[in-house]
């Protein structure tokens, strides 16, 4: 059975499409209260006398439509407006509130806790995939994606980046506003604020990162070979989708690192000076183009994004002098044979959306694809997927008529057994 909304907390509304978000944010590390103006300016997609945004437990000051009062409730992360006459379906519509609060990461029961945390000194947005309501209002839908400017106000010594790109840095008195702009159509859930007391650091051309002082020198090794994996993926998967990358290395350690639109973000435990989280830098990175600008229409596509990621480190390693993805497939293919085979990667219920199976079975899905299409067709399929995506939302059914255009060979039960089959498929 597909994913759908109540799976994911009840998160995303019907009825509408975002087009832009507009944040004026202040933020005080000292206390963790979180203040400001959201505009969400959006599209009727069928005629409105009412709408819903998820929010999480702020206080809600002031709310109007296209600037005049309008009637809401706010209950269970559900902001309910009446507009108080129909919008006409295919109109235009804005809602603007004022709210505060202090941001709590949502508490999930497959997926841990997501969306805004506090660290030890600022603040991490990791939203994948309900956490965007902890800190501003939003049609939390997947393929709902929108543009975004930013602007967030923090005392001077610490640091701010956000998705898209630095339009201003105005220092004022003790504090400090930070404005970003994201003209490429984001998910909710991707789009990000990192705060801390960080260092910046320039990789090479669009490359930039902020990273605690204490931590450049491992670092600088850690990441040095980035640009290189920017030039590889750049030819085997298209251009650069944004205009920019950013890498934030937080002072605490995290779990897993997590990618946003544009910046990818690290934890003090990926950097140890020797390179042993490499195939990570690669796994983020490739997210920019499979997940974040190719973006799912629905998160039962998820292999999309996660396969893809893993693959590219295997393309990684075998490009830069380390294993063959042959050999990295072989070793993968023999650890999942002694895993439960009760998962079809295809159509992952909420529980296994992020099941490590996902992702390695997903890149194996794309290794026995190569295999069958050969090397000119397999990345010449990868670079019309990106292209022809760009910026949208694609499905499964869409890579799979994607790659059956670029060889003769019947694809669907390669497929059919590699997404729709618990089992994993035979060998040879």
């Amino acid at each position: 059975m597909p994913i759908r909304d109540a799976d994911l907390l009840g998160h995303g509304n019907p009825g509408y499409r975002v087009w832009h978000y507009d944040l004026e944010l202040a933020y005080k590390p000292s206390t963790g209260r979180l203040s400001g103006t959201a505009k969400v300016s959006a599209v009727a997609e069928e005629s409105l006398p009412a709408f819903a945004l998820d929010l999480g437990p702020f206080r809600v000051d002031r709310l109007t439509v296209d600037g005049r009062p309008a009637r809401w409730t706010h209950r269970a992360g559900k902001l309910r407006v009446r507009i108080g006459r129909t919008v006409p379906r295919g109109s235009l519509f804005s809602v603007e509130l004022r709210y505060a609060g202090r941001p709590a990461p949502v508490r999930t029961r497959y997926w841990g806790d997501v969306g805004w945390d506090e660290l030890t000194d600022g603040a991490i947005v990791a939203s994948q995939p309900v956490g965007a309501p902890t800190w501003f209002p939003c049609n939390d839908r997947v393929a709902d994606k929108a543009t975004f400017r930013v602007g967030l106000t923090v005392p001077s010594d610490y640091t701010v980046l956000a998705s898209g790109v630095l339009a201003s840095q105005l220092p004022s008195g003790t504090t400090t506003r930070w404005e970003y702009v994201q003209d490429a159509p984001t998910a909710p859930y991707l789009a990000t604020v990192q705060i801390g007391r960080y260092e910046s650091v320039r990789l090479a051309e669009g490359q930039h990162a902020a990273v605690p002082r204490a931590r450049l020198r491992a670092f600088r090794h850690d990441f040095g070979r980035q640009p290189a994996m920017m030039a590889l993926f750049t030819d085997l998967f298209g251009p650069y989708p944004f205009e920019e990358y950013g890498v934030v290395v937080t002072d605490d350690e995290l779990e897993v690192p997590v990618e946003a639109q544009g910046l990818s973000i690290f934890g003090a435990n990926h950097v140890d000076g020797r390179r042993s989280f490499e195939r990570l830098v690669a796994h983020e990175l490739a997210h920019q183009w499979f997940g974040n600008s190719v973006g799912l229409a629905s998160w039962q596509d998820i292999w999309l994004n996660e396969g893809f990621a893993a693959y590219a480190e295997w393309l990684w390693s075998e490009r830069s002098g380390g294993s063959p993805a042959a050999a990295i497939a072989a070793v993968t293919r023999t650890r999942l044979a002694t895993e439960p085979q009760d998962l079809a990667i295809g159509d992952p219920s909420a529980e296994h959306m992020f099941d490590d199976r996902v992702y390695q079975r997903g890149a194996l899905t794309l290794h026995a694809l190569r295999e069958v299409v050969g090397d000119r067709a397999f990345f010449a399929l990868l670079r019309e997927w990106t292209g022809t995506h760009h910026h949208a939302t694609a499905t499964t059914d869409a890579f799979i008529a994607t790659a059956q255009r670029h060889t003769p060979v019947d694809l669907d039960p390669l497929f059919a057994m590699w997404l729709f089959e618990p089992a994993l498929p035979p060998v040879g």
